[in-house]
């Protein structure tokens, strides 16, 4: 297995602590405030750099997926629709539309010739991030109802939109970020394009994978 996975930068995407866990929900959650800056070179061995919330990880999406899972299935059985092939077919779908986003990714970075140390891995933490914001919708329909969840969803929607976007322009107009201007150009137009195109699945997405489990 080590021949096709770098178990050594695999072990650095999960090296966390609670204290970067509370870090990450809260700019995902309230990402208006903060400016990311490039982050650091990721070590060969595995260590916690200075401010590691700049580093996607991988726990954090982890976790958030298999909460909405579960959370999925309490929705489901609060309404008498709970069963074990409905569970299944949850985690079958959110997993298949996390793959083709990644892949989706993958493709679009290639057509459009971007040179970015973007990982697999990195586009998974990415991708997985707009879970957090579909359990607090989840957690808000279960308690406050339909407009609770609306309310919610519609917040932390804006939320990954703003905090996808300051994120991933970082990595994919490297030269224009590092330079602190906009480079004008039709590659950095693409380049800026994708980077929105990318923010803008983010709530449709999580729209789309919740609005069924509430009625």
């Amino acid at each position: 297995l080590g021949r096709w996975v770098p178990v050594g930068r695999l072990k650095y995407y999960f090296a966390v602590d609670t204290a970067y866990v509370a870090r990450k929900l809260r700019l995902l959650v309230f990402p208006f405030g903060h400016q990311p800056k490039p982050p650091p070179q990721i070590p060969n061995s595995p260590k916690f750099p200075k401010k590691p919330q700049k580093i996607p990880k991988n726990p954090l999406p982890a976790m958030a997926f298999l909460t909405y899972i579960l959370l999925a299935g309490l929705a489901l059985g609060t309404q008498n629709r709970f069963s074990p092939d409905s569970l299944g077919l949850v985690a079958s779908s959110a997993l298949a539309w996390l793959l083709l986003e990644v892949l989706g990714v993958l493709l679009s970075l290639y057509l459009v010739t971007v040179a970015t140390d973007l990982t697999p891995i990195d586009l998974v933490a990415f991708a997985g991030y707009k879970y957090v914001g579909m359990i607090v919708g989840l957690v808000a329909g279960l308690v406050l109802g339909k407009p609770g969840y609306f309310v919610a969803l519609s917040w932390c929607c804006l939320s990954v939109f703003v905090f996808m976007i300051r994120t991933l322009r970082l990595k994919l107009l490297s030269e224009a970020a590092a330079e602190g201007v906009l480079v004008r150009g039709a590659k950095n137009q693409l380049r800026m394009y994708l980077t929105m195109a990318i923010a803008a699945a983010q709530p449709l997405l999580m729209y789309w994978l919740t609005f069924h489990l509430l009625r």
